[in-house]
This record gives C-alpha cells, structure tokens and sequence, in this order.
C-alpha cells in the first residue's frame, strides 16, 4: 500500500471517529467546510421543508427515488418511512464524508449510498438494476456549480427519470427553478417559510409523451 493511500485511509478513520462523536451537525458543518461550493447550506434543512418538498411524490407508484447530495440524511428517513417495501432509495455524493457517514449510520436494506457525480447518474442507476428513476431531488448548490456541469446533471436527470416522475430541488434562490423549466414539460414552484433560511421549492415533471 502506498504512503498516500494510507494517509488517505489515516484521514478517513480520524473523521470517522470524530462524526461519531460530534452527531449529524457536526459532520454537515465539517462537510459544508471541506466542499463549500457543493454543500447548499452550513446546517441541514428543516423538518418543515422536508414535508413540503416530499409531499406531492406519488410514494404508491415510486420504486427508485434517488437523491443527489444527502449530505448527513436529513431527506433519508422521512424518503424511507414513505418508500414502499419493494422500492429502494439510492443517494449520491462527491463528498466520502458523507458516503461513509450515512453508510455507518442508515441500516435499512432499501438504501444504498454510492461515491460519485450525479452527472452519472444513468451509469449508476443501471449499475443498481433499474433503467429508470420514479422521482430525483437535489438540494445542490446548483447557482454555484459549474454551468457545464449543472447543465450535464440537468440533461442526464431527465433521461434517467421515467415518464411521469419528477426532479424535486430547494434552494435559496430560484435558479434551480428556472433552469426545471428549461429541460422539463412542466413545473412548479413553492416558497417555503418552514426554514431558515427561507426556501424555493421546484418540481419539475417529465409528462407522458402523446400516443401517436
């Protein structure tokens, strides 16, 4: 093994054993340090905008949801306390702090956690045995990244989701909203008080396409 290689794994076993002790908040925060430009936000997002953002989900006809950016899992319980026992919920991050916290932490045989860009999102979909997601939500940094990269996640999202689902995204400003418009059929838009601070709620549904 090489001297990076155990440096790297000396740094992942410090930070684990410091998340342990600290909780979720302590490991956003650390997180929202190290990657500030793809963390949305210094402190999850409140119990108040979780139950907005996930209330129109049609959890009956829903057997992939995946989330881009779980951060601590502030989304993850209340996704699978609603996902039905046959559905699976598959999140992706960039960073491994999160990756290795959620998979020390969530148990539930219908979550999986991948290191990775939601840029490949179809790669990793399939790499899961489904060809389609039912539902996506994204609460990354999206007017902070890379317009290239944003307009790559936006574009594979919509191929990856099945007709019929949706892209969820909260943010602080209505970029995200404003680029849903652009590569979905329909959306809408919500703002939240239930949070701090203040958020703007997007759905952006991918409609059936006309028989004929």
């Amino acid at each position: 093994m090489s001297g990076n290689q155990l440096a790297a794994d000396a740094k992942r076993g410090f930070r684990r054993s410091i998340t342990r002790i600290l909780g979720p908040r302590a490991v956003f925060f650390w997180g929202f340090i190290e990657e500030p430009a793809m963390v949305a936000a210094a402190f999850p997002s409140s119990k108040g905008l979780v139950k907005a953002m996930l209330e129109p989900v049609d959890w009956d006809n829903c057997k992939l949801f995946v989330e881009y950016g779980p951060g601590v899992g502030t989304f993850c319980p209340h996704i699978l306390e609603r996902l039905p026992d046959d559905g699976e919920l598959l999140v992706i991050d960039t960073n491994p702090l999160f990756i290795d916290y959620l998979k020390e932490t969530i148990e539930d045989p219908r979550f999986t956690a991948v290191l990775g860009s939601a840029e490949d999102v179809e790669k990793i979909v399939r790499a899961h045995g489904f060809e389609r997601a039912d539902f996506v939500l994204s609460g990354m940094p999206i007017s902070t990244m890379p317009p290239a990269v944003t307009e790559n996640i936006l574009k594979a999202t919509y191929r990856v989701l099945r007709e019929g689902g949706a892209f969820l995204t909260y943010q602080y400003r209505d970029a995200a909203y404003r680029l849903t418009t652009r590569h979905f059929e329909r959306t809408i838009e919500e703002k939240t008080y239930r949070n701090i601070p203040p958020c703007i709620l997007a759905w952006g549904y991918k409609e059936p396409r006309a028989d004929g």
